[in-house]
């Protein structure tokens, strides 16, 4: 029997969702990219407005399939978390879910290129203005899931604080890409390694 999922995603029935009434992994991933598809979800995190999926993932029979026949999907990191279902890294700026352009990543790679339109304000990524100081400072956030930022120096332009975040940022990016080389698809390595930081990212 099919169900309709947030009003989008079809549940054609063809795989089991739950185990023991606890969802399955594939299910779970599946349904929340789903709802990263809907209006509900945008009002919630702007961040995700106009993120759609493709016609094929739609279908939960589909996803599922696509799923186990990728080489990281049910991976997990040295802190037991899972990877995660990344849209955006093979298409830089992409808004689609699909078979072409989804990968599973490690939650530090995901960490390390999320945006944050929302807190980081008029001026480019990494910079901030320090009243008290009246100079630019430069911070970055490595992702490592310790909520520290390390500081790069106060500069007297935004431009100049931009560069120095934008070439330790990069150089970062190449150095975690190195740690996980020999686990992560090689699509993403190579993206890793080619990855431009923009002023908007």
């Amino acid at each position: 029997m099919k169900r309709l999922v947030h009003g989008i995603g079809i549940n054609d029935g063809k795989y089991p969702v739950a185990v023991f009434g606890k969802h399955t992994e594939v299910y779970s991933t599946w349904e929340r990219m789903i709802f990263r598809c809907t209006s509900k979800c945008w009002e919630k995190n702007p961040s995700y407005t106009g993120v759609t999926c493709s016609e094929n993932f739609k279908f939960f029979s589909y996803f599922y399939e696509w799923y186990h026949n990728q080489p990281n999907s049910n991976k997990r990191d040295e802190k037991g978390r899972k990877w995660s279902l990344d849209k955006d890294l093979l298409v830089k700026g992409n808004k689609l879910y699909s078979e072409d352009t989804c990968v599973f990543v490690p939650q530090r790679i995901n960490a390390l290129l999320v945006k944050n339109d929302s807190c980081r304000g008029k001026y480019p990524v990494g910079v901030y203005f320090n009243k008290h100081a009246k100079k630019f400072k430069a911070s970055c956030c490595e992702g490592a899931g310790n909520g520290m930022g390390t500081y790069l120096g106060y500069y007297n332009t935004p431009e100049e604080a931009f560069d120095a975040y934008k070439e330790y940022k990069e150089a970062l990016i190449k150095k975690v890409a190195e740690q996980y080389k020999s686990d992560i698809d090689s699509r993403v390595y190579s993206f890793l390694m080619q990855y431009s930081i923009d002023a908007s990212d």
